[in-house]
């Protein structure tokens, strides 16, 4: 069993920053994918940014050149620096690992969430 505890939250104006931090309970640079998702109200959960273990990212359109996503290796944890937010980035954000294990068992771990609110 994996653990996920999301951290970082909070309300911001529009054009600030958050960074968002998922702690695991074991090293996520086994964790074959790692990602962030959101929820906003009335909607469904949606990918945000996600990453590999060899490194490689994805970012969805609507936050290229806005957020990075990247694995802390130092202080296992996974980040999520989120800047220019808007209004429409208000949700609740997840922290997501997902993949096999050696014996070819597939796991997908959630964390909590974290709210995050951009609003002036």
């Amino acid at each position: 069993q994996v653990q996920l505890v999301e951290s970082g939250g909070g309300l911001v104006q529009p054009g600030g920053s958050l960074r968002l931090s998922c702690a695991a309970s074991v090293s996520i640079a086994s964790l074959n994918v790692m990602g962030w998702y959101r929820q906003a109200p009335g909607k469904e959960r949606e990918l945000v940014a996600s990453t590999l273990k060899d490194g490689s990212t994805n970012h969805v359109d609507s936050v290229k050149g806005r957020f990075t996503i990247s694995r802390d290796i130092a202080k296992n944890a996974l980040t999520l620096q989120m800047n220019g937010l808007k209004p429409e980035d208000t949700a609740i954000y997840y922290c997501n690992a997902a993949g096999f294990t050696a014996s070819n068992k597939r796991y997908n771990y959630w964390g909590q969430g974290t709210q995050v609110t951009v609003s002036s």
